[in-house]
């Protein structure tokens, strides 16, 4: 936004009113002629996101105008990128636009990253957004293995898409193997990612192909996962055998068959959190489970998803953040010299946004100073600007989920005003509307005061809000500045809206015609010829319908609209029909009969159709089914019919309002048999037992049979055997056994239906096999590689195809270890497989294995069991490790070997660290311990402090997961106190304390005397002369980890050894008198002795600005003694 000062424009209406408006005035995205010199704008770029198609070239748009015209240059990831210097890469004639060749070879890769391009004149400096250049995508799935699930009838179940990642993402179907996309319902629905989710599944949901397809737009190229395979069995299926089978394949199993409670599937838990960005899409996701399949309702404050077992609920709160949006953007300003403008940049966010100003593409606050100019955060203030200093202004406005970027220019001109609205413009408008009338001008005024009913815009608009037609008239716009005055004359007509004067009539309808309008006549949406007005002479029932009458200005609208309709008297609400009435038959043929009827009373509301519906009273007495349907403007149909049918018609009206009650039965119409029209569906055979083949069937319905004696003639031959079909006529069943059949081949099958009339059409062959039998061999020349410590693959020699003697299911692999208390393990292989790999082996254990072939009927005989073992592995944690007697500066380490060694152990890894009071971790220490150690006295450790241990076992393939401890050395005041109570008892401690009491005694006497007589000792320089190298002042360890200290009390306990600082030293022995004195100067050595060094004033006043308010000891108050 710009404010501009100290220039005026006047409005003035015809010769009657002169409007002086002294205006306040925003100069609105103004558009200086290029004729006068202006600093540059950007006005085309590319989108901030541009994903390319590396078969095509990249273009990165850049175009802008200025005076004089600007050139161009780019930065690429924030550094000049040098046009010249790459063949691939041309810049468009008088433009900025980019145009990078990848075609020729060059690797589209190469050129991904984000540019920026500016535009410069002498007048200021323009910059694009950062437009970030990414290479569209579209890679191939992963190979996996075939993926094969099995679940129990009812359970849920989620089939996962996991497309790969691409750009743009890929849009997500499923289908078959034919490109057929599966149908979706409130059971069976896509989730956003792509997974497939079954609320429960049905048996018929198996099937061998469900896939997963990725469609990427871009590269318009479709990618599919492998298939996946569902099989959908019965409680009763789940026996051993097939859970054993189905070892090597994902399974589902649950609750038995029956309702169940509604769960979710997605989201999980109660409740969950979803963000989401201002103007983006909202998608909520709620999948639920369960038996019958739920019904999904929705709520603001929740979600409710029952079904007539129960219900469940969650709860999804939803956080709406937001990327910067503008409120208000800074625009273009122009001034005079001297005068003072601002830029205003606003804009709003979640979170806030953060706002940097920079000025010709630099930071505002690393260019020169310029005292004109004060910026208030989104605000510039420019104040007594003068010739010279245009430039272009940046605002960018940031949070973390985006960021918006503005160029506006400031243009110091020395220039008269311009109107820039066309002279001479006509307005029209419409009584009581608002009229706008233009007035953009450049040169514009800075106050204004509105006048009602006038109010002048920002932009120098005059808007009438409430336009009479007093207000018709001439307007002038008068633009002034101190260089010069420039006016522009516009015209405004205020009209009479549009009206029809008269409504249509269904005789005639008129209106009053209007200077330059248009009006169309229509009938049901269909034009009629045009005329002032309609006449419709001799009405009859097909005049009847709406018309309507359309009136057109260049200004506005109106229309008016009449239903005609045909009575005979006065209409009344409409009602149901009646019922039809006098069904007649004619025409009776064999196969078909014309109906026909009278229909009943419309009751003012149309027939749509007739239902004609049928009895079967010979087959199914006392049931209606509907036949066909009739347009509701024929009452007569001719009906298609079958053999061996009695049969009553009715007949049914439906109008707007509902159905009418049927109408009386026709008499009865019995068609005459025939032979059947069409064979048993849902013919197969499959043997029960070993030496049968069970041949089955959909029988045909009574009105399929087409007459009396309805028999079924079944056929059988063996495939691909030079033999007659042998026969067999069935009564009215659905299945034949045929016994003594050779063991598992194949059978061609048909089954022909026939009645006293005659027989059905040839029917079709089926293929069948005959009953399994357990297989005959065993697989031959097992042979087993181990890969690893839980790996190992088999292979076999597979059986001949005869030996089976069944469908091959596949091979059954019972493995177990040779470890009393272990379950033997089944995998299954199926198809017609040699080899197959066994996974989670125990390390370092004797397996020992056997292969059975499997077919539907079961496994066959057992191979020669094969050995084998494992390699080493690393091997599990230990059992425990536990921290016991701690003391002072050591602690009792104790633990035992892994439950799992997986091999041999060669030892164990401690690893320990100290924690602070504000739990950071200290340096961590280690120590290695041979396999038969398991406990270990760690000593050296500091005082009162906590400690994490870490132990591991290790095999020569190395060391396993470990096992942490915590533990704490003892408490410094726990110590003290348990050592005073082991010695204040005995005899040569008292007689010690005793020769202390009387030394420091004499001390403090001949410190008395020394005070008084204002003698000094020049002990220090003793000491430096005669230093005993065996004592070393007492220094604090300042690098010492979680170092003890008491700061709450400094006095020293009557009878005990602990200094008056309030440390121990763990290097002393036990037997040594801790230290006496300020700062930690003096010592007592082992024989008693002691030697203290005065520190001078300075020391002492430091040392006492940290203690307590008690009286100082005795023994401060002294020098020296030696």
């Amino acid at each position: 936004q710009l404010f501009i000062m100290e220039r005026h424009r006047k409005w003035t209406l015809g010769i009657w009113a002169y409007l002086l408006l002294v205006l306040e005035h925003l100069t609105l995205a103004l558009e200086v002629p290029l004729d006068l010199p202006q600093p540059p704008t950007i006005t085309l770029q590319s989108p901030k996101d541009y994903i390319f198609d590396p078969r095509e070239p990249i273009v990165i748009h850049c175009e802008a105008k200025g005076k004089p015209h600007p050139s161009f240059s780019w930065t690429r990831n924030g550094t000049h990128f040098d046009i010249e210097k790459d063949s691939k890469v041309t810049m468009k004639p008088n433009s900025g636009t980019l145009v990078i060749d990848i075609i020729s070879g060059e690797k589209a890769e190469a050129y991904e990253g984000t540019y920026q391009c500016t535009a410069h004149n002498n007048h200021g400096t323009a910059v694009s957004n950062n437009i970030v250049i990414r290479q569209s995508r579209s890679p191939l799935w992963s190979k996996e293995k075939d993926n094969k699930i099995v679940v129990q009838m009812g359970n849920s179940l989620v089939l996962q898409c996991r497309p790969p990642a691409g750009l743009p993402p890929p849009i997500i179907m499923w289908m078959d193997n034919n490109l057929q996309r599966l149908s979706l319902s409130p059971r069976v629905s896509q989730a956003v990612n792509g997974d497939l989710y079954f609320s429960n599944v049905l048996l018929s949901d198996t099937r061998t192909d469900y896939i997963c397809y990725a469609r990427f737009p871009r590269t318009q190229t479709i990618q599919q996962k492998q298939p996946i395979s569902v099989t959908v069995l019965e409680m009763e299926q789940m026996n051993e055998t097939w859970a054993a089978f189905y070892n090597m394949s994902e399974y589902y199993s649950g609750d038995p068959i029956g309702e169940r409670k509604p769960g979710f599937m997605m989201p999980l838990g109660p409740t969950s959190t979803q963000m989401v960005l201002k103007g983006e899409t909202l998608v909520l996701e709620c999948i639920a489970e369960g038996l019958p399949t739920p019904n999904i309702m929705w709520q603001k404050d929740g979600g409710s998803f029952p079904n007539h077992y129960g219900s469940a609920y969650h709860i999804i709160k939803v956080t709406v953040k937001a990327a910067p949006f503008w409120i208000s953007a800074p625009r273009n300003l122009i001034l005079a010299p001297n005068e003072t403008g601002i830029l205003t940049c606003r804009v709003s966010g979640e979170p806030k946004p953060k706002i940097s100003w920079f000025i010709n593409g630099v930071p505002l606050q690393n260019a020169p100073e310029d005292r004109s100019r004060k910026v208030e955060d989104d605000t510039v203030i420019l104040s007594n600007v003068q010739t010279g200093t245009s430039a272009v202004y940046q605002c960018n406005a940031s949070n973390e989920f985006g960021y918006v970027l503005a160029n506006a220019f400031v243009n110091v001109l020395a220039e008269p005003p311009r109107v820039l609205t066309p002279p001479n413009r006509i307005y029209q408008v419409i009584t009581n509307n608002h009229a706008l009338l233009d007035c953009a001008s450049f040169g514009s005024p800075s106050e204004y005061k509105d006048g009602d009913p006038y109010v002048i815009h920002e932009n120098g608009t005059l808007e009438i809000h409430v336009a009479q037609p007093l207000n018709t008239g001439k307007y002038t716009c008068i633009a002034t500045n101190n260089l010069g005055i420039k006016e522009n004359h516009v015209f405004l007509e205020v009209k009479e809206p549009t009206r029809i004067l008269k409504q249509p009539e269904y005789k005639v309808v008129k209106a009053r015609p209007f200077s330059h309008t248009h009006h169309d006549w229509l009938k049901d949406s269909a034009a009629l010829p045009n005329d002032d007005s309609l006449v419709i002479k001799d009405v009859v029932d097909e005049d009847e319908g709406t018309y309507a009458c359309h009136m057109n200005t260049t200004l506005d609208h109106d229309s008016a609209s009449a239903m005609l309709t045909v009575v005979e008297a006065t209409p009344t609400p409409p009602i149901r029909p009646d019922p039809p009435a006098d069904l007649e038959l004619t025409g009776q043929a064999e196969r078909s009969v014309e109906l026909t009827w009278t229909p009943g009373d419309e009751h003012n509301s149309l027939t749509q159709k007739f239902i004609v519906q049928y009895e079967d009273l010979l087959h199914r007495p006392g049931v209606w089914v509907n036949l066909t349907e009739v347009p509701g403007t024929s009452p007569t149909t001719q009906l298609n019919l079958s053999p061996y049918v009695y049969y009553s018609f009715r007949v049914v009206a439906v109008n707007g309002v509902g159905y009418s009650d049927p109408s009386q039965p026709s008499r009865q119409y019995r068609t005459n048999p025939a032979a059947p029209d069409e064979n048993p569906s849902d013919v197969k055979g499959e043997g029960s037992e070993p030496g049968n083949l069970v041949i089955s069937w959909t029988p045909l319905t009574g009105l399929q049979s087409n007459g009396p004696g309805l028999e079924y003639r079944v056929q059988w031959k063996q495939k691909d055997v030079e033999e007659e079909w042998s026969t067999k006529t069935v009564a009215n069943v659905s299945q034949f056994v045929v016994s003594g059949t050779p063991t598992y081949v194949p059978y061609e099958i048909k089954v022909q239906a026939i009645n006293n009339y005659g027989t059905a059409p040839e029917p079709d062959v089926a293929i069948g096999y005959s009953g399994e039998d357990l297989p005959l061999t065993a697989p031959d020349s097992v042979q087993i590689m181990v890969h690893n410590s839980t790996v190992a693959e088999v292979h076999w020699e597979p059986v001949s195809f005869p030996s089976v003697r069944g469908k091959l299911q596949g091979y059954k692999v019972k493995q177990n270890q040779l470890v009393i208390g272990k379950a033997k393990q089944f995998l299954l292989f199926s198809g017609n497989r040699s080899e197959g790999r066994l996974p989670g082996l125990q390390p370092y254990s004797l397996y020992q294995l056997h292969i059975k072939v499997l077919n539907s009927k079961g496994e066959g005989p057992a191979s020669a069991s094969k050995p084998f073992e494992t390699k080493e592995g690393v091997p599990g944690p230990p059992s425990y490790l536990n921290a016991v007697q701690p003391s002072l500066d050591s602690l009792t380490l104790e633990w035992g070997p892994p439950q799992s060694n997986n091999g041999r152990l060669v030892g164990y890894t401690l690893k320990y660290q100290p924690v602070n009071s504000t739990s950071e971790l200290g340096p961590i220490k280690e120590m290695t311990f041979l396999p038969n150690e398991t406990t270990f006295v760690l000593s050296n450790l500091n005082t009162s402090m906590l400690y994490k241990f870490y132990l591991s076992a290790k095999t020569i393939k190395g060391s396993g997961p470990d096992i942490s401890q915590e533990a704490f050395t003892v408490l410094i005041d726990d110590a003290v106190a348990n050592r005073q109570v082991d010695i204040a008892t005995q005899g040569w401690f008292i007689g010690l304390m005793c020769a202390i009491a009387l030394l420091i005694l004499v001390l403090l006497i001949v410190c008395f005397i020394k005070r008084n007589k204002g003698g000094k000792y020049p002990v220090k320089e003793k000491e430096d002369a005669h230093q005993d190298p065996e004592i070393q002042p007492m220094k604090e360890d300042d690098g010492t980890f979680g170092e003890y200290s008491d700061t709450e009390d400094h006095k020293p306990l009557k009878g005990s050894r602990t200094p008056s600082n309030g440390t121990v030293r763990r290097d002393e022995s036990d037997d040594s008198l801790v230290d006496y004195g300020e700062g930690g100067d003096g010592q007592f050595n082992e024989d008693g002795s002691f030697i203290g060094q005065y520190s001078g004033k300075k020391e002492r006043d430091t040392h006492e600005g940290n203690e307590s308010s008690e009286a100082p000891s005795p023994v401060n108050a002294m020098n020296s003694f030696v």
